[in-house]
């Protein structure tokens, strides 16, 4: 069999077919590459969008906003003075975009206008934090891209 140009070129196509067949079946089938950019319950949470924008509206409307920030201790959540705390439930929602296995809620439970979220369950990266409360009736709604 002679080489010439014709089955360079064939050689170089299935070499080329090839390379890229087995890069598709590796992430196929390797487990460490599963990542997940929507939520497990994508369609129930799109029903009640709604909701959410009008809590969000809720939320915008206060005069004083709710805070996150990192302190020595882990995430400081602050929310606003003229709220009882006793009165103010919900939750806070912390989702890692990267890696659902990090995902949690965290019950809120007030005794004064701030919450922690202690720093050995947060792990450094990028988080979206949602943080939803009720308070005399009214829902609000929080939500904040950070990078701890």
């Amino acid at each position: 069999m002679k080489f010439n140009w014709g089955t360079g070129i064939v050689l170089a196509f299935v070499a080329f077919i090839s390379f890229i067949m087995y890069f598709v079946i590796r992430m196929n089938t390797d487990n460490r590459t599963d990542h997940e950019l929507v939520t497990k319950d994508y369609y129930k949470q799109e029903l009640a969008y709604q909701k959410e924008i009008d809590a969000e509206k809720n939320a915008a409307e206060l005069d004083e906003e709710i805070s996150v920030h990192k302190s020595e201790d882990g995430l400081l959540i602050t929310f606003p003075k003229n709220f009882n705390p006793k009165n103010v439930t919900g939750k806070v929602s912390l989702y890692r975009p990267s890696n659902r296995h990090l995902d949690f809620n965290f019950p809120i439970s007030l005794s004064n206008t701030h919450l922690l979220i202690p720093d050995n369950r947060l792990v450094d990266g990028r988080w979206d934090i949602a943080i939803e409360w009720h308070y005399k009736g009214k829902t609000f709604l929080h939500k904040q891209k950070l990078t701890y």
